[in-house]
């Protein structure tokens, strides 16, 4: 492993932490007014392909980076659907 994927993996670990307080708030009140569903459709979408891109790379820290920012971008953004349609918000 190279300095380089060393500082990929750093900051893996601050961008990912970065979306756990929405995750968990989301997750704990069910209000999802305050959150764009577009936004987090977009921003899943990217995360995705940035996934893709390193999975045919084989690059390891865009991979474990991109893998946990789709399963919590991911999360937000089906809670906004599902929260948003049971009136819950």
């Amino acid at each position: 492993m190279t300095s380089v994927d060393i500082l990929g993996f750093i900051a893996t670990g601050f961008t990912t932490l970065s979306f756990l307080p929405q995750v968990w708030r989301t997750w704990k009140t069910r209000d999802v007014s305050g959150i764009s569903l577009p936004t987090y459709i977009i921003i899943t979408v990217g995360l995705a392909l940035w996934l893709v891109y390193g999975w045919i790379k084989g690059d390891v820290p865009i991979i474990v980076a991109n893998s946990a920012m789709v399963l919590l971008t991911g999360s937000i953004t089906v809670m906004k659907i599902r929260f948003g349609r049971t009136g819950m918000a």
